[in-house]
């Protein structure tokens, strides 16, 4: 009864919603292509709907984000390792600049912009607004567009368009005060619903396309004067052009307005793929309010179908069609709803996201039913093999929704946009939403979730706005069940979902079955019945803490599965099955997979791969890396790789046994315990065992956008190492063990980069205490320093080899962490190989050794681009002989740090060293040839 009261109440308040009046905003535009610079006047009749008297209004600015390097959109890109905003010219950055504020009695205002949101603009009013009252402000001002490389919006010098997007000022929503969100290009603007009056003038030639309704059109002097109109709206979208790219479709009294980019499909194909997706949306959610829509190559640029946009077109693994129907689905989703909706879009975002993702599954299941993940290239004969070619299109969301709950890199969907990572704002969390939708429908069954989405979008098209807790009012309303969990637990927190099946005991014609909740998340369940693949039994069990032990029908089934069709987003499928016909219930067959592959439940799967290592010794050396790490983390893995020396004929390699254990709600995040082995050749003639006990403690930030970690690793690393010729024999040192205790701390961004750690070593003959701290800033004026401070002593020494002794310029390695490619030359090209350790000299010196203590500095700022000036300088100290002060400088090409770098020596306590000969051999450089390593560039951004 609550429940219906509440309803009733909500549908009164959005009635009352239409009677009111809403906000206006009249704007009168001129553009000015040559300076990309929009110039405005413009009239804001503000309606105070809210319960409280105004004494200031807030406008939402978000052009003027572009403006700076030190505003909440330019901190987003440096988190995200994006350097191109803060490397750009200021012609390609954006700013409002404002003439004038004045009231309906022309008395000019006073306007300031709030502390850290350099985007909103703080109107002070000279009397106060009380509830039910209007009043109006007059404002002249002028944007200056920002490049779109940044965000796909702004200014194309190339294309010669404009593609306009929040880009003019109006009041922010109101909800128990003003909802201050800053632009940080998560596409989240907080604007107050307000009719529009646009008036633009444009070059004679120029084309606008907008979701705003057109009334009229004049022309005088080279100038086209268009009069746009929008009732009801939080936003509005404007492409201008000198050529048009855009085709009109008029469907159901809707005008598309598409211009994405296809070349492969015809006219007729697309008018018919858009009329089925328009068709579809509109059945499923009810009619369009706006008139017209925009379905730009921007906006999919900005959130395009991952998978999709990532496959090299030569392989066409799907049809050109369905490629566009795609593409097209998803864009016309998400631009529908975000010009419906009256959500708080930053809050709420999960139900803009949920619903766009369940409507594509819906969409799919309908019209491509049998279509896969990676489409028709798993037809290919050695390709059908593979999991990642088989499985249905739509599992595709789960799979890259636990890609992320592995790693412990989830979120909660429920949580503000803003707060997520950038693989789950855009692909993992927009995933989990959407299957959680899906989740809820298929529990609750009857179309239940179907029917409350159409009447939530409804009560959008006239309500002043909504919130999650009219969609759960309205659910609720439909149905007996309690749906509580869903809300609480699958929106709310990030709390995993894992059941597995336990014992199962035949009765008759019953089943005894215990199910096991292995998170303790109190969810919802479906037990499935398949009799040589078909399901002949499926059951809904409400959620348990405890294990339970259920009875149920056999209907002659064959095999139980708990989570059949996917749909609930959980994080271990591989034990949810269970033979009713075998002897061993739960007997995987060993599958070998050449490359890599999804992961399977119904197999153990072990993966084999060529691969190569190289080192002057065992030359470029071919060998198979085999381990059981699918494309999702598993807390077992194991790696070997066996590798076949071309130099000596031996068998070389390395193997490890890695224990993963993740703690989700804590900062300590991560417990990682491992075993580890190798064998390579140090010498032409001799090579060296290590063995390797690990475990490491992995801490973070509750913010997972803060790049802030720290590490706490203890191992023993114990060394054999044959006897060689080309060693010195105080030199050789062949046999021993170190105990080693690291604590590392680190935070990263564009901007700025921050390392620490602190390093214990114990063994037999010696004990070592080291420490290291870097910095890397990139300042305003894109000049950057890297500073470098290393210090370290032995504790204790008994032995007169300097093996294990600091280096000053290239380190012993002796516990072989460095990927040497000649670690044991003294000349040559691979004895030029700089690795940043220790005393970090670029310059080689004749007592590069210390067995007391060493402390360095080594630094470098750029001068232009990548090229930057270096220099180094350090003390250290020899038993038996006096403190030794050293210096060095030189150039240095930072092509991609740490990764391709060159070092040229020019001065140093040697003298000048291109006049000291064999120039050539006294450069250093520094080359990664990892493949793990090289793929962190890439991926640091999204996680």
């Amino acid at each position: 009864m609550i429940i219906k009261t509440r309803f009733y109440l909500l549908l009164l308040l959005a009635f009352t919603g239409v009677l009111h009046a809403q906000h206006l905003n009249r704007m009168v535009v001129q553009a000015d292509y040559e300076a990309k610079m929009l110039k405005v006047q413009q009239h804001i009749v503000y309606f105070n709907q809210s319960t409280d008297t105004l004494n200031y209004v807030m406008l939402n600015d978000w052009n003027n984000a572009y403006s700076a390097k030190t505003t909440p959109l330019a901190k987003r890109f440096t988190d995200e390792f994006i350097k191109a905003f803060h490397l750009a010219k200021d012609e390609d950055r954006g700013y409002t600049k404002i003439f004038s504020i004045a009231d309906q009695n022309g008395l000019n205002l006073t306007s300031s912009r709030p502390d850290n949101h350099p985007d909103i603009v703080k109107v002070q009013l000279k009397n106060p607004i009380y509830p039910g009252q209007k009043f109006t402000l007059s404002l002249t001002y002028e944007v200056k567009l920002p490049n779109n490389r940044f965000t796909r919006f702004g200014f194309d010098d190339k294309e010669k368009t404009f593609n306009l997007k929040d880009w003019y000022l109006t009041p922010a929503r109101y909800h128990d005060g003003f909802v201050l969100y800053s632009n940080e290009n998560t596409e989240d603007i907080a604007n107050a619903a307000a009719d529009y009056n646009l008036t633009l003038k444009i070059p004679k030639g120029t084309f606008v396309t907008t979701d705003l309704l057109q009334d009229k059109r004049t022309s005088q002097e080279g100038i086209d004067e268009y009069v746009f109109s929008g009732k009801s709206i939080t936003n509005f979208n404007m492409v201008l052009e000198t050529k048009n790219t855009f085709e009109v479709f008029k469907i159901n009294g809707i005008e598309v307005n598409c211009n994405l980019k296809d070349n492969r499909t015809t006219d007729i194909q697309r008018a018919d793929l858009i009329n089925r997706v328009v068709n579809f949306t509109q059945e499923n959610l009810g009619n369009y309010t706006n008139g017209k829509i925009l379905v730009t190559q921007a906006d999919y640029e900005r959130n395009p179908m991952y998978g999709l946009n990532q496959l090299p077109s030569f392989l066409s693994p799907f049809p050109d069609s369905f490629l566009y129907e795609i593409k097209f689905l998803k864009t016309y989703l998400n631009a529908y709803l975000k010009n419906t909706l009256k959500l708080d879009p930053r809050k709420d975002n999960w139900i803009y996201d949920g619903i766009q993702m369940q409507l594509m599954i819906r969409y799919i299941n309908e019209h491509h039913p049998d279509s896969k993940m990676m489409g028709q290239i798993g037809q290919i004969g050695i390709l059908k093999g593979y999991n990642l070619f088989n499985i249905p299109y739509n599992d595709q969301y789960n799979y890259l929704y636990l890609l992320m709950a592995r790693r412990n890199l989830d979120q909660p969907i429920g949580d503000p946009k803003n707060s997520f990572i950038k693989f789950n704002q855009q692909i993992a969390g927009k995933y989990r939403a959407g299957l959680s939708f899906s989740y809820l429908d298929d529990y609750l069954g009857g179309d239940v979730v179907n029917q409350s989405l159409k009447e939530f979008y409804a009560l959008n098209a006239s309500a002043q706005k909504t919130d999650r807790a009219d969609l759960e009012t309205i659910i609720k309303s439909k149905t007996d069940k309690n749906i509580d969990w869903f809300f609480d637990t699958v929106v709310g927190t990030r709390d995993l979902i894992d059941y597995k099946m336990g014992r199962v005991k035949k009765d008759n014609d019953s089943l005894q079955v215990t199910l096991k909740n292995v998170t303790g998340t109190k969810v919802p369940v479906a037990v499935y019945g398949l009799k040589k693949g078909n399901v002949v039994y499926k059951q809904w069990f409400d959620g348990f803490e405890a294990d339970s032990t259920l009875t149920i029908p056999r209907n002659d089934a064959d095999k139980l599965v708990l989570n059949y069709n996917s749909l609930i987003p959980e994080y271990n499928k591989r034990d949810n099955w269970k033979r009713l016909n075998k002897f061993f219930p739960n007997d995987k067959p060993f599958k070998f997979t050449f490359f890599q592959d999804l992961e399977n439940p119904k197999y153990n799967q072990v993966f084999y791969v060529p691969a190569f290592i190289f080192n002057i010794y065992d030359g470029f050396s071919p060998g198979f890396r085999i381990h059981n790490k699918s494309m999702l983390e598993k807390p077992i893995i194991f790696e070997a790789s066996p590798t076949y020396s071309t130099k000596t004929g031996e068998l070389i390699g390395s193997m490890s046994l890695l224990y993963n254990h993740y703690i989700r709600e804590e900062g300590l995040f991560n417990v990682r315990y491992t075993l580890s082995g190798s064998t390579y050749h140090y010498t032409p003639d001799a090579r060296y065992f290590k063995f390797t006990p690990a475990v490491q403690f992995r801490m973070r930030d509750d913010d997972l956008r803060k790049n802030k970690k720290e590490f706490i690793m203890l191992r023993q690393v114990t060394v054999n190492r044959e006897k060689s010729a080309f060693v010195l024999t105080d030199q050789q040192n062949e046999n021993y063990s170190v105990f080693n205790a690291r604590y590392s701390k680190f935070d990263s961004e564009i901007t700025r980069h921050y390392n620490f750690y602190t390093d214990v070593q114990i063994a037999n003959a010696f004990g070592k205490l080291s420490g290291e701290l870097q910095f890397r800033r990139l300042f305003n004026d894109n000049r950057q320093v890297n500073l470098r401070v290393f210090a370290g002593a032995f504790m204790y020494r008994s032995t007169s080899s300097e093996f294990f002794s600091f280096g000053l310029d290239r380190p012993t390695d002796y516990l072989f962490d460095y990927n040497y490619y000649g670690r044991s030359e003294d000349k040559g090209l691979m004895s030029q190989q700089f690795i940043m350790a220790e005393g970090g000299f670029k310059s080689r010196f004749t007592n590069q050794f210390a067995n007391q203590w060493m402390t360095t500095v080594n630094g470098s700022f750029n001068v232009w681009n990548w090229i930057e000036i270096y220099g180094d300088a350090g003390m250290f100290k020899n038993k038996y002989s006096g403190t030794k002060f050293v210096y060095d400088s030189g150039i240095r090409l930072n092509l991609v740090t740490d990764y391709f770098e060159l070092y040229f020596p020019m001065y140093s306590t040697n003298g000048f060293e291109p006049g000291l000969g064999n120039y050539s051999q006294r450069i250093r450089f520094v080359v990664t040839l990892q493949p793990n390593t090289l793929l962190n560039l890439f991926t640091r951004k999204w996680f």
